[in-house]
């Protein structure tokens, strides 16, 4: 999750470099007739895989306040094999993906710290995130005990709310860079895991703790939702925890 982070922050920075070195590049100064962005979400993809596309529109209001809103497909990132001492997983087969991302937030540019007019700018404002993820998988597993097939359903929602800090570079008058830099919030997990297996206790603890492994490296604050101990059993649970956003959009005014 760092490594793409790290990435994704060095894309953008080299986006940047190469804007501000090109001679032809021209800023807009105070336009308020373009009021409307459409845009693309770029983080989605890097961190939950190619199928994660989420698109946005912002709209200017008055007193340098805006409202935006997200909404795509999203899903867990893509799975590899993963192997133990005792336990050994295939999950090359086939499976079933569900995912959807909805996000709100309502800015205010900061007057006295922008020379120009929004959406060009330093903001800050609260934000609503709702994620749905949702993967059916077929594995195969070989053990000393078992051979054979087993299905898992992994199921989760967050919600959360929080309050952002933003940075937003218009470009050519009509493209745009918009950078949640810092996103504190408070998510509300609700997630459920059902495994139809003919395992021994001891396999099945085993297989959990691979999945908790799993999304914990691939799914932010994970490891405080599960406080370390993981799946033990088939079953659902509620809890909150401490979030937080960050992405990055590349838009088109209007």
């Amino acid at each position: 999750m760092k490594t793409k982070l790290l990435l994704i922050s060095k894309i953008v920075l080299i986006f940047i470099v190469l804007v501000l070195a090109n001679p032809e590049v021209t800023f807009s100064q105070s336009d308020t007739t373009r009021m409307n962005t459409v845009r693309l979400n770029v983080t989605n993809p890097l961190i939950f895989g190619d199928k994660a596309i989420v698109v946005g529109y912002e709209r200017i209001l008055k007193n340098n306040q805006s409202f935006s809103v997200n909404i795509g497909r999203t899903s867990y990132p893509k799975m590899i094999s993963i192997n133990t001492d005792s336990i050994g997983i295939d999950l090359k087969s086939s499976y079933k993906d569900i995912g959807l991302n909805l996000s709100a937030d309502y800015r205010f540019y900061l007057k006295k710290e922008n020379k120009h007019a929004p959406p060009r700018g330093i903001y800050i404002g609260p934000y609503y995130s709702y994620n749905h993820f949702n993967r059916t998988n077929n594995w195969t597993l070989n053990t000393e005990n078992f051979q054979g097939n087993l299905e898992t359903e992994l199921l989760m929602n967050i919600h959360t709310i929080g309050f952002e800090l933003g940075y937003q570079f218009v470009f050519w008058d009509r493209m745009s860079l918009d950078m949640i830099l810092i996103g504190p919030g408070y998510g509300f997990y609700n997630f459920k895991v059902n495994i139809q297996t003919d395992l021994s206790a001891d396999d099945e603890s085993k297989l959990y703790e691979v999945i908790s492994d799993y999304l914990n490296e691939k799914i932010p604050g994970f490891s405080q939702v599960i406080d370390g101990d993981g799946f033990r059993k088939s079953g659902s649970e509620k809890t909150s925890t401490l979030g937080y956003r960050y992405m990055v959009m590349i838009g088109y005014r209007f």
